[in-house]
């Protein structure tokens, strides 16, 4: 605005607001096309505006939810056990043992299955695949049986490491921007990690004196890779070559969620419930120093889940098993915002600078505009919301069911289509389409009937029934 002021000065003042070394530094600085340079586009001033339109847009259909909507079809007969997903690219295993993925920034749907080590014969059942996880360059799966096994996504279908546990695996991660993996089985943590040169080896094998539940990369460390762990009651923090650091210890108030960003640790505590001062908390503590920062209280309702990594800066989003997800502003110790809208326990959350998206026990996952508190839309399918990664275009959701076996579900019958209820759904979000385009409606329910009965948040109100 001050520059079309600037240009109707004068003949002078129009030329040097017209500059297009001046709107190529603005575009940089809002943020768009950060990577081009400024022999890329003949008018820079015309590249800003649509820009701004096209983030406009975006905004609009995510607030309508204007899109489309693609199920992402997996293993016949077999139940879904973990999904992780990374810019667009989506992983999942299966209780057969099986793991996928799928390019949802193309929507081809061909979905690749990764394939265990040439010429190895298993016998029986393949065991369960746990855990999934997935960055830009790397694949991941943690078995039942205690295996890890790690594909490139550059090279092929064929691991290219893998490494043996004792015991079942209860926790995984999988560094954000390296090839660093973290383990947890039973008392023990191992980190691997590959070289300059791709060899991969075991660079960090801890002992803890506790049962560990959670585990957490820190990203963005340079050299000997760092990680966080929750057992029990307990934070340590684990760093190759040095002994594990107890970060936080108090007797009878055991960890419930874990996160960490570049400097900060974020995790929630369960309190005694009968002392006032002892209620359920999240602690903030800096990693370089070990020191607590900031506690957020609650009044009631375990914090079951956070995300301190992908919200914006000073920010963080956390979900509590009384159905409500808190916004809280870190230079702050009350909460932004309290948004209650689910049925059950808060299962996993994330946000923006202007949105957050909840998935709840109940299967429901809900969207809110942040800065005025509200519900945007829901979609609701039959199970647990387990995995939700979204960026400025598209979402993506995976309801994992909790029995692996139901009762009555036997996947060798011949019947298979009986049992899709017990298998989980993937669906992959995309807001970018065309909003002239018919089929962009995302439908309130997934019904094979086409009559249209009612209208209402831009969403052609079908028949309510699953599509069994």
């Amino acid at each position: 605005m001050e520059l079309g002021r600037c240009a109707q000065v004068s003949r002078a003042w129009k030329i040097l607001a017209e500059d297009q070394v001046l709107w190529f530094r603005l575009c940089q600085q809002e943020g768009y096309l950060s990577d081009n340079q400024i022999s890329d586009f003949p008018c820079w001033k015309q590249t800003l505006r649509e820009c701004r339109e096209k983030e406009q847009t975006l905004r609009t259909n995510w607030k309508n939810r204007v899109g489309a909507m693609r199920q992402l079809q997996h293993e016949v007969g077999n139940i879904l056990c973990d999904v992780h997903s990374c810019d667009g690219v989506v992983v999942a295993g299966y209780t057969s043992g099986d793991v996928k993925l799928w390019d949802t920034r193309t929507w081809d749907y061909s979905a690749p299955v990764l394939e265990p080590e040439h010429g190895s014969v298993e016998l029986g059942p393949r065991p369960h695949a746990s855990f999934v996880r997935i960055n830009s360059s790397l694949a991941v799966a943690a078995y039942e049986d205690g295996s890890v096994k790690v594909w490139s996504l550059l090279v092929g279908s064929e691991p290219i490491h893998r490494y043996q546990h004792n015991q079942k695996i209860q926790a995984m991660a999988l560094s954000t921007d390296g090839a660093t993996i973290a383990t947890a089985s039973g008392f023990q943590v191992k980190v691997e990690s590959a070289n300059d040169k791709g060899y991969w080896g075991t660079v960090a094998d801890f002992e803890i004196q506790k049962w560990v539940s959670l585990v957490c990369l820190v990203p963005h460390t340079l050299g000997c890779p760092a990680a966080v762990v929750a057992a029990e009651d307990t934070i340590y923090f684990l760093k190759e070559g040095e002994p594990a650091k107890v970060l936080h210890s108090v007797y009878g108030q055991p960890v419930t969620c874990l996160d960490v960003s570049a400097n900060e640790v974020a995790f929630g505590v369960r309190g005694f419930g009968w002392l006032i001062n002892e209620t359920n908390k999240i602690l903030l503590y800096n990693v370089e120093t070990g020191q607590c920062i900031m506690q957020l209280g609650s009044p009631s309702g375990d914090f079951t889940c956070l995300n301190l990594q992908d919200s914006p800066p000073h920010m963080l989003v956390a979900g509590n098993k009384v159905r409500r997800v808190m916004v809280y502003d870190l230079r702050r110790s009350e909460p932004v915002s309290s948004l209650y809208g689910h049925q059950l326990g808060v299962s996993v959350v994330q946000m923006d600078d202007w949105k957050v998206v909840s998935g709840g026990e109940e299967g429901l996952v809900c969207v809110w505009d942040q800065r005025m508190g509200t519900k945007l839309w829901e979609m609701h399918a039959r199970h647990p919301v387990r995995h939700l990664q979204f960026n400025s275009h598209s979402l993506i959701t995976a309801n994992i069911p909790n029995e692996k076996t139901p009762r009555g579900a036997s996947i060798t019958d011949d019947d298979l289509t009986a049992h899709r209820r017990h298998r989980g759904i993937i669906y992959a979000y995309e807001f970018s389409m065309d909003q002239l385009v018919a089929e962009s409606i995302l439908p309130i329910c997934r019904s094979s009937y086409n009559e249209v009965t009612g209208y209402n948040y831009n969403i052609g109100l079908a028949v309510p029934y699953d599509n069994i």
